[in-house]
Protein backbone atom coordinates (compact mmCIF):
# COMPACT_ATOMS: atom_id res chain seq x y z
CA UNK A 1 0.00 0.00 0.00
CA UNK A 2 2.98 2.64 0.94
CA UNK A 3 4.51 1.72 -2.51
CA UNK A 4 1.54 2.31 -3.91
CA UNK A 5 1.08 5.88 -2.62
CA UNK A 6 4.49 6.65 -3.31
CA UNK A 7 3.86 5.69 -6.87
CA UNK A 8 0.72 7.79 -7.09
CA UNK A 9 2.85 10.97 -5.34
CA UNK A 10 5.49 10.61 -7.81
CA UNK A 11 2.92 10.44 -10.81
CA UNK A 12 1.18 13.96 -9.72
CA UNK A 13 4.66 15.22 -9.24
CA UNK A 14 6.09 14.63 -12.24
CA UNK A 15 3.13 14.87 -14.86
CA UNK A 16 2.45 18.28 -13.57
CA UNK A 17 3.12 21.26 -15.63
CA UNK A 18 5.07 22.90 -12.80
CA UNK A 19 7.70 19.48 -12.84
CA UNK A 20 10.52 21.14 -14.13
CA UNK A 21 10.24 24.43 -11.47
CA UNK A 22 9.30 21.94 -8.99
CA UNK A 23 12.39 19.54 -9.34
CA UNK A 24 14.86 22.72 -9.31
CA UNK A 25 13.56 23.66 -5.85
CA UNK A 26 14.03 19.65 -4.92
CA UNK A 27 17.53 19.71 -6.10
CA UNK A 28 18.37 23.22 -4.09
CA UNK A 29 16.87 21.47 -1.30
CA UNK A 30 18.82 18.82 -1.53
CA UNK A 31 22.18 20.58 -1.55
CA UNK A 32 21.14 22.76 1.31
CA UNK A 33 20.10 19.50 3.06
CA UNK A 34 23.81 17.87 2.55
CA UNK A 35 25.11 21.65 3.08
CA UNK A 36 23.63 21.69 6.58
CA UNK A 37 23.95 17.95 7.21
CA UNK A 38 27.26 18.32 7.06
CA UNK A 39 27.62 21.18 9.78
CA UNK A 40 25.64 18.76 11.94
CA UNK A 41 27.88 15.75 11.44
CA UNK A 42 30.84 17.58 12.20
CA UNK A 43 28.73 19.68 15.14
CA UNK A 44 27.97 15.83 16.82
CA UNK A 45 31.63 14.81 16.12
CA UNK A 46 32.99 17.99 17.94
CA UNK A 47 30.59 18.87 20.30
CA UNK A 48 31.35 16.74 23.12
CA UNK A 49 35.10 18.10 22.84
CA UNK A 50 33.93 21.67 22.61
CA UNK A 51 31.51 20.64 25.83
CA UNK A 52 34.49 19.60 27.69
CA UNK A 53 36.76 22.74 26.80
CA UNK A 54 34.00 25.26 27.42
CA UNK A 55 32.47 23.67 30.56
CA UNK A 56 35.86 21.72 31.64
CA UNK A 57 33.78 21.54 35.30
CA UNK A 58 30.84 20.05 34.25
CA UNK A 59 30.32 16.19 32.43
CA UNK A 60 29.98 17.25 28.29
CA UNK A 61 26.24 14.96 28.50
CA UNK A 62 25.11 16.78 31.38
CA UNK A 63 25.93 19.97 30.04
CA UNK A 64 24.16 19.02 26.63
CA UNK A 65 20.98 17.80 29.16
CA UNK A 66 21.09 21.81 30.37
CA UNK A 67 20.19 23.34 27.73
CA UNK A 68 18.35 20.85 25.05
CA UNK A 69 15.64 22.40 26.75
CA UNK A 70 16.25 25.59 24.55
CA UNK A 71 16.71 23.80 21.43
CA UNK A 72 13.51 21.68 21.59
CA UNK A 73 11.34 24.95 22.23
CA UNK A 74 13.59 26.74 19.77
CA UNK A 75 12.62 23.67 16.91
CA UNK A 76 8.94 23.63 17.91
CA UNK A 77 8.64 27.35 17.00
CA UNK A 78 10.89 26.61 13.87
CA UNK A 79 8.38 24.03 12.67
CA UNK A 80 5.62 26.23 13.78
CA UNK A 81 6.97 28.45 10.86
CA UNK A 82 8.02 26.77 8.45
CA UNK A 83 7.46 23.23 8.50
CA UNK A 84 4.19 21.98 6.20
CA UNK A 85 2.33 19.03 6.53
CA UNK A 86 2.93 16.72 3.57
CA UNK A 87 0.10 17.01 1.39
CA UNK A 88 -2.43 14.04 -0.44
CA UNK A 89 -4.97 14.66 -2.92
CA UNK A 90 -7.52 12.40 -1.30
CA UNK A 91 -10.84 13.12 -3.38
CA UNK A 92 -9.71 10.90 -5.91
CA UNK A 93 -9.06 8.14 -3.01
CA UNK A 94 -12.14 8.62 -1.48
CA UNK A 95 -14.13 6.55 -4.33
CA UNK A 96 -11.74 3.97 -4.55
CA UNK A 97 -11.49 0.86 -1.98
CA UNK A 98 -8.39 1.98 0.16
CA UNK A 99 -9.38 2.12 4.06
CA UNK A 100 -9.11 5.75 5.33
CA UNK A 101 -6.75 4.51 8.37
CA UNK A 102 -3.88 3.72 5.65
CA UNK A 103 -3.97 6.90 3.71
CA UNK A 104 -3.66 8.42 6.93
CA UNK A 105 -1.42 6.09 8.61
CA UNK A 106 0.82 6.94 5.27
CA UNK A 107 0.60 10.63 5.56
CA UNK A 108 1.75 11.22 9.09
CA UNK A 109 4.33 8.48 8.37
CA UNK A 110 5.55 10.49 5.51
CA UNK A 111 6.01 13.93 8.36
CA UNK A 112 8.86 11.67 9.75
CA UNK A 113 10.81 11.99 7.16
CA UNK A 114 11.17 15.63 7.15
CA UNK A 115 14.10 17.28 7.33
CA UNK A 116 13.68 18.96 10.70
CA UNK A 117 13.93 15.49 12.18
CA UNK A 118 16.88 14.23 9.35
CA UNK A 119 19.13 16.65 11.33
CA UNK A 120 18.94 16.18 14.65
CA UNK A 121 19.79 12.60 14.09
CA UNK A 122 23.08 13.74 12.33
CA UNK A 123 23.98 15.72 14.96
CA UNK A 124 23.11 13.12 18.21
CA UNK A 125 24.19 9.93 15.93
CA UNK A 126 27.73 10.82 15.75
CA UNK A 127 27.07 12.54 19.55
CA UNK A 128 25.77 9.32 20.67
CA UNK A 129 29.19 7.12 19.16
CA UNK A 130 31.19 9.89 20.31
CA UNK A 131 29.64 9.16 23.84
CA UNK A 132 30.43 5.48 23.70
CA UNK A 133 34.30 5.53 22.55
CA UNK A 134 34.63 7.83 25.13
CA UNK A 135 33.78 5.15 27.89
CA UNK A 136 29.86 5.84 28.41
CA UNK A 137 27.90 2.54 28.83
CA UNK A 138 26.38 1.68 25.06
CA UNK A 139 23.04 0.40 26.41
CA UNK A 140 22.36 3.67 28.58
CA UNK A 141 23.70 6.11 25.35
CA UNK A 142 21.27 4.16 23.17
CA UNK A 143 18.08 4.69 25.75
CA UNK A 144 19.44 8.33 26.29
CA UNK A 145 19.36 8.61 22.15
CA UNK A 146 15.86 7.12 21.81
CA UNK A 147 14.66 9.53 24.28
CA UNK A 148 16.10 11.89 22.39
CA UNK A 149 14.23 11.24 19.15
CA UNK A 150 11.16 10.34 20.71
CA UNK A 151 11.30 14.32 21.79
CA UNK A 152 12.05 15.20 18.40
CA UNK A 153 9.11 13.07 17.25
CA UNK A 154 6.65 14.30 19.71
CA UNK A 155 7.85 17.95 18.10
CA UNK A 156 7.05 16.22 14.58
CA UNK A 157 3.51 15.75 15.61
CA UNK A 158 3.10 18.37 17.87
CA UNK A 159 3.71 21.06 15.46
CA UNK A 160 0.74 19.96 12.92
CA UNK A 161 -1.95 19.84 16.33
CA UNK A 162 -0.85 23.74 16.99
CA UNK A 163 -1.50 24.50 13.21
CA UNK A 164 -4.67 22.78 12.99
CA UNK A 165 -6.34 23.69 16.63
CA UNK A 166 -5.54 26.96 18.10
CA UNK A 167 -5.94 25.55 21.49
CA UNK A 168 -2.79 23.83 21.74
CA UNK A 169 -1.25 27.08 20.58
CA UNK A 170 -2.39 28.73 23.03
CA UNK A 171 -1.88 26.15 25.81
CA UNK A 172 1.84 25.45 24.76
CA UNK A 173 2.68 29.62 24.39
CA UNK A 174 0.94 29.85 27.77
CA UNK A 175 3.08 26.78 29.38
CA UNK A 176 6.18 28.79 27.60
CA UNK A 177 5.82 32.36 29.20
CA UNK A 178 4.39 31.04 32.66
CA UNK A 179 7.86 29.16 32.73
CA UNK A 180 9.98 32.19 31.34
CA UNK A 181 7.94 34.48 34.02
CA UNK A 182 8.82 31.50 36.96
CA UNK A 183 12.86 31.67 35.68
CA UNK A 184 12.81 35.56 35.70
CA UNK A 185 11.85 36.04 38.84
CA UNK A 186 13.95 32.99 40.11
CA UNK A 187 10.71 31.07 41.61
CA UNK A 188 10.95 28.41 39.35
CA UNK A 189 14.04 27.57 37.40
CA UNK A 190 12.92 24.87 34.72
CA UNK A 191 16.62 24.57 33.03
CA UNK A 192 17.15 22.57 36.48
CA UNK A 193 14.66 20.31 36.29
CA UNK A 194 15.01 19.80 32.61
CA UNK A 195 18.45 18.56 33.06
CA UNK A 196 17.67 16.18 35.62
CA UNK A 197 14.75 14.67 33.55
CA UNK A 198 17.41 14.58 30.33
CA UNK A 199 20.47 12.61 32.00
CA UNK A 200 17.52 10.60 34.27
CA UNK A 201 16.66 9.08 30.59
CA UNK A 202 20.53 8.35 30.69
CA UNK A 203 20.98 7.28 34.19
CA UNK A 204 17.71 5.73 34.55
CA UNK A 205 16.18 4.46 31.02
CA UNK A 206 12.81 3.94 32.44
CA UNK A 207 12.64 7.15 31.58
CA UNK A 208 12.71 7.12 28.19
CA UNK A 209 9.20 5.90 28.88
CA UNK A 210 8.01 8.96 29.63
CA UNK A 211 8.89 10.82 25.84
CA UNK A 212 7.63 7.54 24.27
CA UNK A 213 4.46 7.89 25.40
CA UNK A 214 3.89 11.70 24.69
CA UNK A 215 5.12 10.97 21.18
CA UNK A 216 2.30 8.06 20.90
CA UNK A 217 -0.47 10.54 22.41
CA UNK A 218 1.04 13.19 20.15
CA UNK A 219 0.43 10.90 16.98
CA UNK A 220 -2.18 9.45 18.33
CA UNK A 221 -4.48 12.89 18.60
CA UNK A 222 -2.97 13.46 14.86
CA UNK A 223 -4.61 10.27 13.81
CA UNK A 224 -7.90 11.23 15.31
CA UNK A 225 -8.07 14.65 13.65
CA UNK A 226 -7.45 13.66 10.08
CA UNK A 227 -10.09 10.73 10.25
CA UNK A 228 -12.60 12.91 11.53
CA UNK A 229 -11.94 15.07 8.63
CA UNK A 230 -11.87 12.46 6.14
CA UNK A 231 -15.14 13.44 4.41
CA UNK A 232 -15.62 14.04 1.34
CA UNK A 233 -18.27 16.88 2.67
CA UNK A 234 -15.20 18.61 4.46
CA UNK A 235 -13.11 18.43 1.65
CA UNK A 236 -15.58 20.47 -0.67
CA UNK A 237 -17.58 22.19 1.35
CA UNK A 238 -16.85 25.85 2.99
CA UNK A 239 -17.55 27.61 5.99
CA UNK A 240 -19.21 30.20 5.62
CA UNK A 241 -19.07 33.52 8.09
CA UNK A 242 -20.80 36.30 8.43
CA UNK A 243 -18.77 39.18 7.09
CA UNK A 244 -19.24 42.93 8.49
CA UNK A 245 -19.96 45.61 5.99
CA UNK A 246 -16.71 47.88 6.04
CA UNK A 247 -17.69 51.71 5.35
CA UNK A 248 -14.72 52.62 3.13
CA UNK A 249 -16.26 55.72 1.47
CA UNK A 250 -12.95 57.61 2.25
CA UNK A 251 -10.81 55.98 -0.64
CA UNK A 252 -13.47 57.65 -3.10
CA UNK A 253 -10.82 60.31 -3.64
CA UNK A 254 -8.08 58.28 -5.38
CA UNK A 255 -10.97 58.24 -8.08
CA UNK A 256 -10.31 55.41 -10.48
CA UNK A 257 -7.97 53.49 -8.70
CA UNK A 258 -10.85 53.38 -5.65
CA UNK A 259 -12.65 50.15 -6.37
CA UNK A 260 -9.30 48.16 -6.34
CA UNK A 261 -7.93 49.63 -3.18
CA UNK A 262 -11.52 48.78 -1.36
CA UNK A 263 -11.00 45.19 -2.56
CA UNK A 264 -7.74 44.78 -1.36
CA UNK A 265 -8.42 46.50 1.92
CA UNK A 266 -11.50 44.03 2.61
CA UNK A 267 -9.21 41.24 1.46
CA UNK A 268 -6.48 42.04 3.94
CA UNK A 269 -8.99 42.35 6.78
CA UNK A 270 -10.98 39.32 6.06
CA UNK A 271 -8.54 36.29 5.10
CA UNK A 272 -6.21 34.30 6.79
CA UNK A 273 -3.19 34.64 4.37
CA UNK A 274 -3.12 38.66 4.04
CA UNK A 275 -3.34 38.92 7.68
CA UNK A 276 -0.57 36.88 8.04
CA UNK A 277 1.47 38.65 5.95
CA UNK A 278 0.18 42.36 7.38
CA UNK A 279 1.82 40.81 10.40
CA UNK A 280 4.63 39.61 9.13
CA UNK A 281 5.52 43.00 7.87
CA UNK A 282 4.80 44.33 10.96
CA UNK A 283 7.83 42.23 12.47
CA UNK A 284 9.92 43.77 9.68
CA UNK A 285 10.01 46.76 11.52
CA UNK A 286 12.72 44.81 14.42
CA UNK A 287 14.91 44.12 11.38
CA UNK A 288 17.35 46.72 12.12
CA UNK A 289 17.48 45.47 15.72
CA UNK A 290 19.46 42.82 15.14
CA UNK A 291 22.08 44.88 12.60
CA UNK A 292 22.25 48.63 14.81
CA UNK A 293 23.17 46.54 18.29
CA UNK A 294 26.03 44.74 16.96
CA UNK A 295 29.49 46.79 16.55
CA UNK A 296 30.45 44.18 14.11
CA UNK A 297 27.44 45.80 11.54
CA UNK A 298 27.23 49.12 12.97
CA UNK A 299 30.87 49.42 11.39
CA UNK A 300 29.72 48.41 7.83
CA UNK A 301 27.29 51.23 6.69
CA UNK A 302 26.56 48.59 3.60
CA UNK A 303 25.12 46.53 5.28
CA UNK A 304 23.26 49.39 7.20
CA UNK A 305 21.88 50.60 4.28
CA UNK A 306 20.40 46.71 3.18
CA UNK A 307 19.11 45.92 6.51
CA UNK A 308 17.23 49.84 6.44
CA UNK A 309 15.56 49.08 3.20
CA UNK A 310 14.26 46.00 5.48
CA UNK A 311 12.87 48.19 8.08
CA UNK A 312 9.98 50.01 5.81
CA UNK A 313 9.59 47.06 2.91
CA UNK A 314 8.23 44.92 4.66
CA UNK A 315 4.63 45.07 3.35
CA UNK A 316 6.49 45.60 -0.02
CA UNK A 317 8.10 43.01 -0.11
CA UNK A 318 5.67 40.21 1.66
CA UNK A 319 2.72 41.84 -0.21
CA UNK A 320 3.96 43.08 -3.14
CA UNK A 321 5.53 39.88 -4.38
CA UNK A 322 2.03 37.79 -4.45
CA UNK A 323 0.93 40.67 -7.22
CA UNK A 324 -1.42 39.35 -8.91
CA UNK A 325 -1.67 36.09 -7.17
CA UNK A 326 -3.94 37.78 -4.27
CA UNK A 327 -6.81 37.54 -6.63
CA UNK A 328 -5.94 34.24 -8.13
CA UNK A 329 -9.60 33.18 -6.98
CA UNK A 330 -11.21 35.46 -9.08
CA UNK A 331 -8.78 36.86 -11.65
CA UNK A 332 -10.56 35.43 -14.33
CA UNK A 333 -13.53 37.03 -13.89
CA UNK A 334 -11.75 40.77 -13.52
CA UNK A 335 -10.31 40.03 -16.68
CA UNK A 336 -13.10 39.25 -18.20
CA UNK A 337 -14.83 43.21 -17.13
CA UNK A 338 -11.96 44.10 -19.56
CA UNK A 339 -10.46 46.21 -16.10
CA UNK A 340 -7.45 48.06 -17.14
CA UNK A 341 -4.50 47.36 -16.17
CA UNK A 342 -3.25 50.83 -15.31
CA UNK A 343 -5.53 51.40 -12.59
CA UNK A 344 -5.19 47.76 -11.29
CA UNK A 345 -1.42 48.21 -11.13
CA UNK A 346 -1.38 51.89 -9.59
CA UNK A 347 -3.99 50.71 -6.79
CA UNK A 348 -1.25 48.65 -5.72
CA UNK A 349 1.28 50.86 -5.72
CA UNK A 350 -0.79 53.69 -3.52
CA UNK A 351 -0.97 50.69 -1.40
CA UNK A 352 2.50 49.52 -1.20
CA UNK A 353 3.76 53.12 -0.64
CA UNK A 354 1.02 53.89 2.00
CA UNK A 355 2.54 50.79 4.00
CA UNK A 356 6.71 51.96 3.04
CA UNK A 357 5.11 55.38 4.87
CA UNK A 358 3.50 53.99 7.70
CA UNK A 359 6.23 51.97 8.22
CA UNK A 360 8.46 54.96 7.99
CA UNK A 361 7.07 57.01 10.81
CA UNK A 362 6.91 53.66 13.01
CA UNK A 363 10.52 53.65 12.54
CA UNK A 364 10.63 56.74 14.94
CA UNK A 365 12.45 54.97 17.89
CA UNK A 366 15.37 54.46 16.12
CA UNK A 367 16.29 57.80 16.53
CA UNK A 368 17.48 55.96 19.73
CA UNK A 369 20.23 54.98 17.24
CA UNK A 370 21.51 58.62 16.28
CA UNK A 371 20.38 60.47 13.84
CA UNK A 372 22.82 58.70 10.88
CA UNK A 373 20.91 55.83 11.61
CA UNK A 374 17.18 57.57 10.66
CA UNK A 375 18.84 59.22 7.79
CA UNK A 376 19.54 55.90 6.28
CA UNK A 377 16.06 54.29 7.25
CA UNK A 378 14.48 57.34 5.67
CA UNK A 379 16.92 57.09 2.18
CA UNK A 380 15.89 53.09 2.16
CA UNK A 381 11.90 54.25 2.49
CA UNK A 382 12.77 56.19 -0.60
CA UNK A 383 14.33 53.43 -2.08
CA UNK A 384 11.24 51.60 -1.69
CA UNK A 385 8.94 53.86 -2.64
CA UNK A 386 10.90 55.21 -5.92
CA UNK A 387 12.33 51.85 -7.52
CA UNK A 388 11.42 48.72 -5.05
CA UNK A 389 7.78 49.11 -5.75
CA UNK A 390 8.19 49.22 -9.45
CA UNK A 391 10.80 46.34 -9.53
CA UNK A 392 8.76 44.00 -7.29
CA UNK A 393 5.46 44.62 -9.54
CA UNK A 394 7.60 43.99 -12.50
CA UNK A 395 8.40 40.60 -10.47
CA UNK A 396 4.73 40.25 -10.06
CA UNK A 397 4.24 40.14 -13.41
CA UNK A 398 6.30 36.65 -13.66
CA UNK A 399 4.58 35.24 -10.50
CA UNK A 400 1.73 32.90 -11.70
CA UNK A 401 0.85 31.24 -8.13
CA UNK A 402 -2.67 30.94 -7.15
CA UNK A 403 -2.54 31.87 -3.79
CA UNK A 404 -5.50 30.55 -1.20
CA UNK A 405 -6.76 33.15 0.98
CA UNK A 406 -7.58 31.26 4.16
CA UNK A 407 -4.79 29.38 4.22
CA UNK A 408 -1.66 30.33 6.05
CA UNK A 409 1.63 30.44 3.92
CA UNK A 410 4.28 27.83 5.30
CA UNK A 411 8.26 28.16 3.58
CA UNK A 412 9.10 26.87 0.48
CA UNK A 413 5.14 26.19 -0.14
CA UNK A 414 4.22 27.43 -3.60
CA UNK A 415 7.01 25.51 -5.06
CA UNK A 416 5.62 25.79 -8.54
CA UNK A 417 5.86 29.65 -8.74
CA UNK A 418 9.68 29.50 -8.78
CA UNK A 419 12.38 30.37 -11.64
CA UNK A 420 15.29 32.12 -12.56
CA UNK A 421 13.59 34.82 -13.53
CA UNK A 422 12.02 35.51 -10.21
CA UNK A 423 15.65 34.67 -8.59
CA UNK A 424 17.04 37.28 -10.60
CA UNK A 425 14.69 39.85 -9.81
CA UNK A 426 15.02 39.09 -6.15
CA UNK A 427 18.93 40.72 -6.99
CA UNK A 428 18.25 44.42 -7.42
CA UNK A 429 15.74 44.32 -4.60
CA UNK A 430 18.81 42.81 -2.20
CA UNK A 431 22.36 44.34 -3.67
CA UNK A 432 20.43 47.47 -5.28
CA UNK A 433 20.13 49.64 -1.45
CA UNK A 434 23.63 48.15 -1.22
CA UNK A 435 25.54 49.18 -4.37
CA UNK A 436 23.72 52.81 -4.76
CA UNK A 437 24.66 53.50 -1.53
CA UNK A 438 27.96 52.16 -1.10
CA UNK A 439 29.84 54.00 -4.05
CA UNK A 440 29.66 57.02 -2.93
CA UNK A 441 29.97 56.11 0.06
CA UNK A 442 33.35 54.83 -0.54
CA UNK A 443 34.41 57.81 -3.06
CA UNK A 444 32.76 60.99 -1.24
CA UNK A 445 31.31 60.23 2.23
CA UNK A 446 28.74 58.62 4.25
CA UNK A 447 26.11 61.55 3.78
CA UNK A 448 26.81 61.24 -0.04
CA UNK A 449 25.79 57.50 0.29
CA UNK A 450 22.44 58.36 2.08
CA UNK A 451 21.80 61.44 -0.12
CA UNK A 452 22.31 59.26 -3.39
CA UNK A 453 20.21 56.46 -1.39
CA UNK A 454 17.32 58.60 -1.38
CA UNK A 455 17.41 60.37 -4.98
CA UNK A 456 17.26 56.95 -6.52
CA UNK A 457 13.62 56.58 -5.00
CA UNK A 458 13.38 60.37 -6.16
CA UNK A 459 14.09 59.30 -9.63
CA UNK A 460 12.02 56.45 -9.94
CA UNK A 461 8.74 58.27 -8.57
CA UNK A 462 10.03 61.11 -11.63
CA UNK A 463 10.26 57.81 -14.49
CA UNK A 464 6.70 56.18 -13.01
CA UNK A 465 5.01 56.53 -16.55
CA UNK A 466 7.71 54.97 -17.87
CA UNK A 467 8.27 52.07 -15.50
CA UNK A 468 4.23 51.78 -15.15
CA UNK A 469 4.02 51.42 -19.32
CA UNK A 470 6.70 48.83 -19.41
CA UNK A 471 4.99 46.56 -16.18
CA UNK A 472 1.89 47.06 -17.81
CA UNK A 473 2.75 45.92 -21.38
CA UNK A 474 4.08 42.76 -19.48
CA UNK A 475 1.46 42.12 -17.68
CA UNK A 476 -1.09 42.11 -20.91
CA UNK A 477 1.01 40.18 -22.68
CA UNK A 478 1.11 37.08 -19.89
CA UNK A 479 -2.14 37.58 -19.13
CA UNK A 480 -3.63 34.29 -20.52
CA UNK A 481 -0.92 32.69 -19.53
CA UNK A 482 -1.69 33.86 -15.89
CA UNK A 483 -5.32 32.72 -16.03
CA UNK A 484 -4.23 29.41 -17.31
CA UNK A 485 -2.28 28.83 -14.49
CA UNK A 486 -4.51 30.17 -11.79
CA UNK A 487 -7.19 27.74 -12.90
CA UNK A 488 -4.76 24.83 -12.33
CA UNK A 489 -4.53 23.16 -9.00
CA UNK A 490 -1.81 21.56 -7.97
Amino acid sequence: MIKRFVSLQWKQFRRSSYFEAALAIKILMVLGILYFGGIAILAGIGGYFILQKAIPEVDPLMSLNQYLIYWFLFDLGLRYFIQQMPVINIKPLLIIPIKRKKVVQFLLGKTMTSFFNILPLLFFIPFSITLIVKGYHPLYVTAWFFGVLSLIFLNNFTVYLINKTNIYFFLIVGLVLVFIGLQRYEIFDITAYAQVFFYGMYSNPVWILLPLLLMGLAFYANYQYYIKHFYIDGAITKKTEKVKALDLKFVDKFGNIAPFLKNDIKLILRNARPKQVLLTSFFFLFYGLFFYTFEIYRDNPAILAFASMFITGGFLLTFGQLVPSWDSEYYKLMMSQNIPYREYLKSKLVLMVFAVTVSTILSLPYLYFGWDIYKLILAGASFNIGLNSFITLYGGALNRVPVELNVKAKAFQNTNGFNLTQLLISIPKILGPIVIFFIPYYFISFDAGIITLALSGLLGLIFQNQFLNLIENIYQKQKYKTIAAFDEKK
